[in-house]
């Protein structure tokens, strides 16, 4: 039996192992295997138990001389001793031993000076189904030729004791970034791979000059090179406001700019499902299919018809596809350097302008801060809206000091003369959400340069330029002030969340301070 070089591993009696299988073989395997079943499009649906989405608080990186001076430590980055991560390993691979093994060899990275090969390795056919989607799939000549920069290992059904192991849970995710293996036990979620690859990634291509970034990214299909691309955290309408049919879609997720531009790291989607509809999201609708993994979505035991709006399991349901699924991708995912750059956040404050122009020093101070708000009745316990801020609007998977990423965005844009501008797609002093219409109008003057040639005005409590005027948009919608009937209670509220900006800056204490002094004054 071909083992294709697991003994490496300590993997040496393996029931049987399979490498980079068909999506079709996947299918039967996990079908067989009783992971999930057939959904009436002929995609695979599995539920992923207990762990429904990413578990912060049982990702840790090995804390080792080599890499601990570059790390930011803290409530993101735990830092794990080698002897533990050791025993932990150990105890993966004998979980291993007499099991069927499934390995999917494939690169992260488009752009091939700067893309990596990945190993994958699987106790279930159906996560190996989503990493064959989500990673770049190299041809039978790439294959052959292949070598593993990282190795993932992933045993979801080894249920760890947090006590013996001095971890948090059952669950863990552990990346060695000096012996280039990430850990995965105890966590059926199939995000958790993905993110660790993404984490991988944010922790090499800086170190080359690349920036890494949690965005999505689309272009001009006219040949011009016309890049954008679109920052936002969960809720801000991130993947919808990137899928335009009008425009070929480089990635959704994940990015690398680099001093060629821009190129996916990924090679599929893994977009949310709650409420889909074929009205709102065609694209992802329609790449719902044979080969496609959905997670946690409920499914007629006899129509296998998706009930995208059941909420019982996860508000996360999700799906993964490759990214040819999608009819206007761009493959390859790369693009030039992005013309426009857009940052979407959801205020619920009814504060922040829909739409506003970034000098250079602002961008990267909105960079770094990534805010978006939650609004009452969209999470229980909410009853008044909550501030979110996540570090370059990918704080989870960035293992480096928060500055490096901040600088190489601040470098790339004042060296390619990027438009940045902050989209507000939350609520206004209604209390009504900014309509789609009106959003997609703000996007589209700013990706063709109209907002180019406006007149602008600085709004006075985060000294943001905002436009008099956009094409498509009514002029008042622009000024967040005339949606408020109580002009004190605006200022109030404004003045609220400069301070809530401004004490969430205190912690990067090793910002400079150009950067620093573009936020708002408290």
């Amino acid at each position: 039996m071909e083992t294709y070089g697991l003994e490496k591993l300590g993997i040496i009696n393996a029931k049987a192992v399979y490498r980079n299988l068909t999506p079709a073989q996947l299918t039967e395997h996990a079908l067989c295997r009783g992971e999930g079943t057939l959904s009436n499009t002929g995609a695979l649906v599995v539920k992923t138990g207990k762990y429904t989405g990413r578990s912060a608080n049982d990702k840790f990186i090995v804390d080792t001389p080599a890499v601990h001076d570059d790390i930011a430590w803290g409530k993101v980055n735990r830092p794990i001793e080698k002897a533990k991560f050791d025993a932990i390993r150990s105890k993966v691979i004998a979980y291993l031993q007499g099991k069927e093994i499934f390995i999917f060899d494939g690169f992260a990275g488009a752009d091939e000076k700067y893309r990596i090969g990945i190993r994958i390795i699987n106790e279930y056919a159906s996560q190996n189904l989503f990493m064959h989607n989500m990673l770049i799939r190299p041809t039978a000549e790439e294959l052959e030729k292949f070598e593993e920069k990282f190795t993932v290992i992933c045993a979801p059904g080894l249920k760890l004791n947090a006590e013996k192991e001095g971890i948090n849970s059952e669950a863990a995710i552990i990346l060695n970034f000096k012996k280039s293996i990430v850990i995965i036990a105890g966590s059926k979620y199939c995000g958790e791979m993905k993110k660790s690859v993404f984490s991988v990634m944010n922790y090499i291509l800086p170190l080359e000059g690349v920036l890494g970034m949690h965005c999505s990214a689309n272009m001009a299909m006219d040949g011009s090179g016309d890049t954008a691309l679109f920052f936002g955290l969960s809720g801000t309408g991130k993947t919808t406001l990137s899928a335009d049919p009008n425009r070929g879609l480089i990635g959704d997720d994940e990015h690398g700019w680099s001093d060629k531009g821009i190129f996916n790291i990924e090679g599929g989607c893994y977009a949310k499902c709650i409420d889909l509809s074929k009205e709102k999201e065609p694209e992802i609708y329609g790449a719902i299919r044979h080969g496609a993994v959905v997670e946690n979505v409920i499914v007629d035991p006899e129509t296998r018809v998706p009930d995208y709006t059941d909420n019982s399991l996860t508000e996360n349901t999700r799906v993964s596809y490759p990214i040819d699924f999608i009819d206007n991708a761009v493959v390859p995912s790369v693009g030039g350097h992005p013309k426009t750059i857009i940052f979407l956040t959801a205020d619920a404050y009814g504060v922040l302008p829909p739409v506003s122009k970034l000098t250079k020093e602002q961008a990267m101070y909105y960079f770094v801060s990534g805010y978006t708000s939650k609004v009452a009745g969209t999470e229980r316990g909410i009853t008044d809206p909550v501030s979110t801020f996540s570090t370059c609007f990918g704080s989870p998977f960035l293992p480096l000091k928060s500055s490096v990423y901040a600088e190489l965005l601040g470098e790339k844009i004042e060296k390619h003369g990027s438009n940045v501008y902050l989209v507000n797609t939350g609520w206004n002093g209604t209390g009504k959400r900014m309509s789609l219409k009106a959003t997609r109008a703000m996007v589209t003057a700013a990706l063709n340069g109209s907002l180019a040639d406006v007149e602008y005005y600085v709004e006075p409590y985060f000294g943001l330029s905002v436009p008099k005027t956009c094409p498509g948009v009514e002029s008042e919608i622009l000024d967040p002030q005339t949606s408020w009937a109580d002009k004190k209670a605006y200022d109030k509220k404004a003045k609220d969340l400069a301070k809530k900006f401004v004490e969430n800056f205190k912690k990067y204490d090793h910002m400079p301070a150009e950067i620093v002094n573009a936020g708002p004054k408290a």
